[in-house]
């Protein structure tokens, strides 16, 4: 999808007349039924107007013109892409990314601070930003790759109200490696930037360029595919094992038969927690790319995709998606569409903040059916935390059969988590009344460390012991506590969670801005050294494990004696989406310690608030 595509000189007649903002404004309509903000025009026509006064100084009237062009299966729009020939005659496309900052700051990592959307936020730098669209279009479009004449690429942005200072953060040394393949121009830098874009495309004939663009199909490359598939084989934590080894392989064999069928094929994997779905999920990813599949991996939590596209570096992040990544996809556009904790699908893509014209009734499922000829799903059923998500092997299941796919259904039985402890894991799904096992007491087990502690304090001090050691190890507790919405003016946290003397923050929003330094954010927390020093929630714990875990259990979910049965106690909730729950929150909540509690391979530390519900717990232990 594009908003505009023509000639450099049908562009600069639209912008002389002042009608280029309008007829993007009715494209963007035509394809999302809603209007764009006014201060998406405004920035159209002030920063389009800019880029004219580059083409026609520049002579480069003779390229062709590419607008808020939406990179395949995303939602990100390129602002700006001008295509032509070089002087040697090799077809070329220039990625020019737009800004109207005037100032910034300096943020971790590729980031910088600046004044956005009416706020002050963090944003990527420009030369990663428009570095990483460079990036994504030249491993996944085939007009960039294929032979005998793909299209050279390079990119560049054009801050054009922007001061050029040598000394200012934007220039600042640690950004220079990204600049380096990525140019940053000024609004002093006018004449530089028209030589940068002379020099790959004054030659003209753009417009046979961009045909062949348009021509292309979304396919990634194989140098993308043996790098995602090299990271993932180079992490010991997705080594295969037993059980998961047998179920992978029968999933390939389906896999390969079913791609090269006219016939979509839909496979569902069961199991629950640590019989090792990811693992499983993450290790397809990579084979299937080896064997040129077009495949996705697509998930529902931030935590767990944004840990993942660190792991497997920028090249490569474009390939692990959410699941509201498939809206406008063509039907079969991929090979295979990988489904980690399917659990987590939502009824609809849409969100609160998406506005009503823009919304449709076609479920989330659907949309995931009906992306690619083979769709693996693995799923927990009994993982559902948050209203909203109503993933289920009967959902899928009925969805694949009304879009006309063959059904498999696979599950998975060995325990590789809790130290291979089924027994451990069915015992706390009896004792929640999660489901009925046969494990009604936990009678120990001497590779898996379980016990209650009479205080946070202690739970912590084993998790920081075991830590010290060389273990991963994490705290955790129920959505109890009220959450900060900022850092100190230091850029620590805000202390949280408070229990007598045991005082904690909560890790850090997604958005959090000028953090302290060794703080990760939410998506990082499980995996960043710094997060062992905040408690973290189901949100950013669930998806991942670590070797010991400390579970602090709120009084939001209490069992009541009297009654025998447990309860759930909505006023002790912070979880303001779960609280809105109805019938569903004594389910939700339950869930939820049911994944805080099963994260541990070698061992689970819990303390109690409510001491009557640690008794009734304790009395279904037979030593500890």
């Amino acid at each position: 999808m594009k908003l505009y595509s023509g000639s450099a000189s049908e562009f600069l007649q639209d912008t002389n007349r002042n009608e280029i903002a309008d007829k993007l404004s009715d494209q963007f309509f035509a394809h999302f039924r809603y209007r764009p903000a006014e201060s998406e025009v405004r920035s159209w026509r002030n920063s389009l107007r800019a880029m004219s006064g580059v083409i026609t100084e520049g002579n480069l009237e003779n390229t062709g013109v590419l607008l808020e062009y939406q990179l395949p299966l995303s939602s990100k729009r390129l602002d700006c892409m001008l295509t032509g020939h070089s002087k040697s005659g090799t077809p070329q496309a220039v990625i020019v990314e737009l800004k109207q900052w005037e100032s910034c700051e300096a943020a971790d990592g590729d980031h910088v601070l600046t004044w956005v959307g009416g706020g002050e936020r963090e944003v990527l730098h420009p030369a990663a930003q428009v570095g990483q669209y460079k990036m994504y279009l030249r491993d996944m479009h085939t007009a960039f790759y294929k032979k005998p004449d793909p299209i050279g690429l390079a990119a560049c942005s054009y801050l054009h109200n922007y001061p050029y200072n040598p000394q200012d953060v934007l220039f600042d040394p640690k950004y220079s490696h990204l600049i380096e393949t990525a140019p940053v121009f000024t609004k002093s830098d006018f004449d530089p930037l028209t030589a940068f874009l002379s020099e790959r495309i004054q030659f003209g004939d753009g417009m046979q360029v961009l045909d062949q663009l348009e021509g292309g199909k979304l396919r990634p490359s194989k140098k993308l595919m043996d790098h995602v598939a090299s990271m993932i084989e180079g992490q010991p934590e997705y080594v295969l094992l037993d059980e998961q080894l047998i179920v992978f392989d029968k999933v390939l064999a389906c896999a390969k038969s079913g791609v090269s069928s006219d016939t979509k094929h839909i496979l569902i994997i069961h199991g629950g927690p640590g019989t090792g779905k990811s693992v499983i999920a993450i290790n397809l990813m990579g084979r299937l790319l080896r064997d040129g599949r077009s495949v996705n991996y697509a998930t529902g939590s931030k935590a767990f995709t944004e840990t993942l596209r660190k792991v497997i570096g920028r090249r490569g992040s474009g390939q692990f998606k959410y699941f509201n990544s498939y809206q406008d996809a063509v039907s079969n556009d991929l090979d295979v569409l990988v489904c980690d904790e399917a659990h987590r699908i939502r009824k609809a893509s849409w969100s609160m903040y998406t506005p009503k014209a823009d919304r449709t009734d076609r479920p989330q499922v659907d949309e995931l059916i009906s992306t690619a000829k083979l769709g693996v799903f693995f799923i927990d059923d009994a993982q559902v935390v948050r209203p909203g998500e109503v993933g289920s092997s009967g959902l899928i299941r009925d969805a694949a059969v009304k879009a006309g796919a063959t059904v498999h259904e696979y599950k998975l039985e060995a325990q590789f988590r809790c130290s291979g402890s089924s027994a451990f894991v069915n015992w706390i799904d009896n004792t929640l009344d999660v489901q009925r096992t046969a494990n009604v007491v936990w009678e120990g087990d001497e590779l898996f460390d379980f016990q209650i502690l009479e205080s946070p304090e202690a739970v912590e001090t084993l998790i920081r012991e075991k830590a010290n050691k060389g273990n991963t190890a994490r705290m955790v507790a129920g959505f109890c506590w009220p959450w900060s919405k900022k850092p100190l003016a230091d850029g620590s946290l805000a202390t949280d969670i408070i229990i007598g003397g045991y005082e904690r923050s909560w890790n850090a929003r997604p958005d959090a801005t000028r953090l302290a330094k060794g703080i990760p954010k939410a998506p990082l927390w499980a995996r960043e050294p710094g997060g062992i020093d905040q408690v973290g929630c189901v949100y950013t714990a669930q998806g991942f494990e670590f070797d010991y875990v400390g579970v602090i259990i709120g009084e939001d979910l209490t069992y009541d004696q009297d009654q025998q049965k447990w309860v759930g106690n909505k006023k002790q909730s912070h979880d303001t989406v779960v609280k809105r729950s109805g019938d569903q929150f004594i389910d939700l909540v339950k869930n939820t310690y049911r994944v805080l509690m099963t994260r541990g391979l070698k061992g689970c530390y819990v303390t109690f608030l409510d001491k009557q519900t640690e008794w009734f717990v304790k009395s279904r232990i037979s030593k500890l």
